[in-house]
């Protein structure tokens, strides 16, 4: 039967609580999707803190748990046939969550498959267009002289906007209730401020949005995710 010492990443990153689900995250907008998910839905966890740099996240020890060498990744030791299972992804790892717990996603069939398309709209659009508007537009990327990849980004930030915006009038989350779409989007809209981009994408001119990150980060388990693990 495997156990939780079965897995390598728990010999960098010990567990302190073996009976908790181990978070392995950095909070970035994808790391704290699942701290939140965790904290919204009381599941006990002991987060660890795995810093992006190639020496932590492409660690013989943490890709033996998630192979594409980036955070977040979790280990429960109480999986679905009742043996440690792991997990890598933050949108699989957030549909686990919420099928582990019969919560956030949705309370029949077609309600499920609602907050199942935005979260992959969050996986597959904003998820990738922000992490690169982020790089061209505060990190390395912006030193290039060549304007297109900025310009690139910073339209398909603003369209991807346009659909949030119009998927909000009249709603208060995403897919009708609150969600593990929420968890997904929110933290990535909210960080286009760390990126010094809002004016760029057009962020004030975004109601629904932006009552829409505000909401989300009064959510008192938005609070505790947003900070787990701490970055210091």
């Amino acid at each position: 039967m495997t156990t939780l010492s079965d897995f390598p990443i728990t010999a960098r990153w010990p567990a302190a609580h073996p009976d908790r689900i181990q978070l392995y995250a950095f909070p970035t907008p994808n790391g704290v999707k699942v701290s939140i998910a965790l904290e919204e839905m009381g599941l006990p966890y002991e987060a660890h803190k795995v810093p992006l740099g190639d020496a932590f996240v492409k660690s013989a020890e943490f890709t033996s748990l998630n192979p594409n060498g980036k955070i977040p990744a979790i280990v429960d030791p109480d999986g679905p046939d009742g043996s440690p299972v792991g997990i890598f992804e933050s949108g699989a790892i957030l549909i686990y969550l919420a099928d582990k717990t019969g919560r956030f996603i949705g309370s029949t069939p077609a309600a499920r498959y609602e907050v199942l398309q935005w979260l992959m709209f969050q996986m597959g659009g904003i998820g990738p267009m922000f992490g690169q508007l982020g790089f061209f537009w505060k990190f390395a990327g912006s030193e290039i002289e060549d304007p297109r990849p900025r310009e690139r980004y910073v339209s398909e930030a603003r369209r991807l906007l346009g659909v949030v915006e119009r998927q909000l009038e009249g709603r208060e989350w995403i897919a009708g209730d609150y969600s593990i779409a929420d968890m997904a989007i929110a933290p990535w809209l909210n960080a286009l401020g760390f990126y010094g981009a809002t004016d760029v994408v057009g962020w004030p001119e975004l109601p629904n949005c932006r009552a829409y990150v505000d909401r989300f980060l009064e959510r008192p388990a938005v609070k505790i995710g947003m900070v787990t693990p701490p970055r210091d």
